[in-house]
Order: structure tokens, then sequence, then C-alpha cells
């Protein structure tokens, strides 16, 4: 922020705090409150340290704080441990509550990079075809007008766990759940298992789906450290020594968004750590489907306090909406409570089409069309990412990308807003007050088959990185 503007700042300040009425921080907050609105303090700039504002004003450092913490409870600043308090961007307020917006709310110019979406492909034509195959069996139409069980049919859920299970993992049906997509698994899960108040940990950077239930639920995130293969067992275990947490979220494979994997013994680890914690585990398996060889999951190795959520979503059809959860035994009445508490049941439709899907093949080969089409779409854009720092796994549909030293990625998440391109910034994934890192996460998974607009798409991004890393000659 530049000299003049602190100065008339600190002005209007204190002239707020000497006629006004209310707490003093309410006052300042207030007015710091109507110069972002109004655009005096712009958006990405950085605010004042608590301590040369409070000398400035004459007010406590305590006053300082407690009215930057007013205004980032309002949404308008940001503050990061290490880094300072910044106004936040026009059009990026509340970045934790847009969270996992459907891409058809955007704008038709712009290009969305920033989600992981389903590729569309061959599903439409084996949906019209199974479509008119049920409509010539009217008793399988008259049963799915009718009510089926909260966990659903034991057809479903045994194509459930035939559809979970891969290596030495292997699910049995009386403990599979069927849901509508893996968000309200993870919604049944919270609902039926914690309460407000408890304390769940979960990688520093996580899902923001996330991220908006906890809020919703009042259960408080704690995040653990990270390194490139995911969650780091020590810092878990520190964190359970000091606090009394009650269970653990992971995304062992294909972690969202660092793209990381965690190997047989870091998953051995966290298991023996849970279990020495008596920690519950709530495993992510979103996009684990992708890859064919993946290590066993948790489940594997803790199955007596994992819950493996999983779903059709990023393999098969999104809007189906189909899910599954594999819970322990003692565990599915808890789950199948919440499940009748939300919708009653999955919707009997969805899941006898992805039922049908799963036994005759038809799930498979559209599996191994997403991941043939994810595999040539990052093959076409890769190469403009040399020279750039940034991490991927071969099945995942997005690069994890860092941002030149001197930017941050929320920066370059506006900068490309501004050239009609969507990608998310790190901060969308943070836990906590921990320094986020600056990266960005940008995805191949549009669902326009219009190669040169993806091309484009990294073209620019990969451009202007490039760009503000040669200003400051990094």
């Amino acid at each position: 922020m530049a000299v003049k503007p602190i100065i008339d700042t600190v002005s209007i300040l204190k002239s707020a705090l000497d006629s006004g009425q209310g707490a003093k921080y309410k006052r300042l907050a207030g007015a710091m409150e109507i110069r972002i609105l109004e655009g005096t303090l712009e958006g990405g700039a950085k605010l004042p340290p608590h301590r040369n504002l409070a000398d400035r004003l004459g007010v406590t450092i305590g006053t300082v704080s407690r009215a930057y913490a007013e205004l980032e409870r309002m949404g308008l600043v940001i503050a990061r441990v290490g880094d300072g308090t910044f106004v936040r961007r026009r059009g990026l307020e509340r970045k934790r509550d847009e969270g996992f917006r459907n891409f058809i709310e955007e704008a038709p110019e712009l290009y969305d990079m920033s989600r992981n979406m389903h590729i569309p492909g061959h599903e439409t034509a084996f949906l019209a075809q199974s479509l008119l195959d049920l409509a010539n069996d009217p008793q399988t139409l008259q049963d799915l007008t009718r009510y089926t069980p909260d966990t659903g049919l034991p057809r479903y859920r045994q194509v459930g766990a035939n559809w979970l299970a891969h290596g030495d993992f292997l699910p049995q049906a009386d403990q599979v759940l069927c849901v509508n997509g893996g968000q309200h698994g993870l919604l049944c899960t919270l609902m039926g298992l914690l309460r407000a108040g408890d304390i769940l940990v979960t990688e520093q950077l996580t899902y923001p789906g996330l991220i908006t239930l906890a809020r919703m639920l009042g259960i408080k995130l704690l995040g653990a450290d990270m390194d490139e293969e995911g969650l780091v067992p020590s810092s878990l275990d520190e964190i359970c020594r000091n606090n009394r947490v009650t269970a653990l979220y992971c995304t062992p494979t294909i972690q969202n968004p660092t793209t990381g994997v965690l190997s047989h013994q870091r998953r051995d680890a966290i298991a023996r750590l849970c279990r020495e914690h008596n920690l519950l585990i709530i495993e992510d398996e979103a996009h684990a489907v992708l890859v064919e060889d993946r290590p066993p999951p948790l489940s594997h190795y803790a199955p007596e306090r994992t819950i493996l959520i999983s779903s059709l979503s990023k393999a098969v059809a999104a809007g189906l909406r189909v899910g599954y959860l594999h819970a322990p035994t003692a565990l599915v009445s808890r789950i199948a409570a919440a499940l009748r508490a939300t919708c009653w049941m999955a919707t009997p439709l969805a899941l006898e089409l992805s039922t049908l899907w799963i036994e005759n093949g038809t799930a498979q080969k559209l599996l191994s069309q997403q991941i043939n089409e994810i595999g040539r779409r990052k093959a076409l854009v890769e190469r403009l990412l040399d020279g750039l720092n940034y991490r991927t796994h071969p099945q995942s549909p997005h690069f994890w990308i860092e941002v030149p030293e001197a930017w941050r990625a929320a920066d370059i998440e506006a900068d490309l807003k501004l050239k009609n391109y969507l990608i998310t910034a790190a901060e969308a994934f943070a836990v906590g007050r921990a320094t986020v890192p600056q990266f960005v996460r940008a995805s191949v998974s549009n669902a326009s088959s219009n190669d040169q607009l993806l091309y484009e798409g990294f073209l620019t991004l990969a451009s202007t990185l490039r760009e503000e890393a040669n200003r400051f000659g990094l």
C-alpha cells in the first residue's frame, strides 16, 4: 500500500476513534470497512502491522488485533502468519464459502480450469440405451418408485463393494452404504459420527467441501503438516498429544490439491497412530479410482476404525450422484441414521443405472475412457509448464503449480480471471491460520472438448507466471 493512502487512512481512523461510539475495536473495524468497500483500500493491499498501526493511533495492539479479526470475520481481509494482513480482492471474497460451485454458474466467456470435473464422453449413449431397457421392464420401474432400505438394496450394496475393492482390500456388502455422491457420504459421516465442537485433523491443504461442511456443523479443523507424499505422521502425533482429537480426514491417493500419494509405509504408520490415539479415520477416495495400481486404502490397514468414501463422479458420470461408503459394522447404523435424516435413501433410479453399468462392464469402460482422456489432455499442455515448479500425478486431472516468490497465488488467480481463465489459489484449500504455500491448481478436465481453448488457457497461465518471475529476476 502506498504511503499516502496509509497516511490518509490513519487520519480517518483517528477521527473515527475520537468521534464514534461503542468498543474501540468495532469503531476501528467499521471505519476500515468503509474504506475497503469504497475502494480507497484496494484489493490486495497489505494493511499496516498491528504494532505500527497501534502506535500511530495511540491504542493497544489488542485493539488493532480485534479489529483485524472482525474484518477477517466479515470476509474483507485475509491474515496469514508470517505474511501479514491483506485486503481481499473483489470477486474473491469469502473464497472458502464459495468452495466448489457448479461450473455452469460461471459466465460462458470464462474458461474454467479451476475445478476437477468429470470429462464428458460416451456416457450419454449408454444412458439412452439403459433408459430404453428400463422402459421395457415395468416391474423394475415399479420397484424404483418405492421406498428402499436406507442403506440401499442388497444388490446395490454388493455392487458397491465390488466397485470399492482393489488389491487385497475386499469390502463386505453389509458394510457398504449407498449415498447420493461422495459429498453426501461425507456429510452423513460427519453428522453420524462427530458432534459440534469435536476436533477433526486433516491435511494443512484439503478438500474445500470438507472445510465448508465442518464450518456448518461446528466441527473444528486442525491442519497437519504435509510433504510431497501427503500427511506427515509426526505432525499428526504432535497434534493428538496436545489436543483432544476425535477423527482424521485424509486423502491418501491423489491428494487434493497437492496430488501426493502416501506410501505403504506411511499408510501403516498413520493407521498405527490412529489406533494409539483412538481416532476415527475418514478416508476420501474421490480421485483414487483413477489409479489402477494404487496402494490399499487406509481401510485395509485399520478396518475397525476407517470410513472409506468413494463415488462414480470422477470416473463414470458426475450427474448420477452415486457414491458408496464402507464402514466398520459397529458404525453402519449411525451413518444410516444420518442418511435417513438427509434424504431417507439414495435415489433408486440412479443406483439402478449405476448397478447395471458396473455389472455389465460399462462403468469400467467409462473409467478407462476418463483415464485416457486425462492423459491425452495433460500430454497436450504439460510441455507448456517446462521451467516452472509444479507437481502432478500421471492420473491426476490437475497440476499444482508454484507461484514466483515475489507474488501471491491470489494475485495470479485474479490476473487470470481478468484474462477470462479460472484457476484456484491455495487459499481455497487452506486449514487454519498457518502460512499458505503460494501455489495454484489448474485442471485439464473442463467439460469443453475444444483442445485449442485448453491449450490457450495453459499457455496464458504459464506465460503469466514466467512474466512475473522475469520481472523480479527470479
